[in-house]
């Protein structure tokens, strides 16, 4: 498994931006707390259930690497 930051570079300075604006809660979510924290609780069970796809708000995306 790999996290990758979205590629999108401008789209990912504006979340960036607003992460540290919100003192690291998502941007995209309306209630602040330790679920809402990046990486939010979404992401995080995301990993732990080991799924492919992006955070809530787009800028970390869970990729699953290649088995041979």
């Amino acid at each position: 498994m790999t996290i990758k930051q979205n590629p999108d570079i401008e789209y990912t300075n504006k979340v960036l931006e607003r992460l540290r604006e919100n003192n690291n809660y998502c941007p995209c979510q309306i209630e602040r707390n330790d679920d809402t924290k990046c990486m939010c609780k979404k992401f995080r069970d995301m990993i732990d259930n080991q799924e492919t796809g992006y955070c809530h708000c787009k800028l970390y995306y869970i990729e699953q690497d290649e088995r041979n």
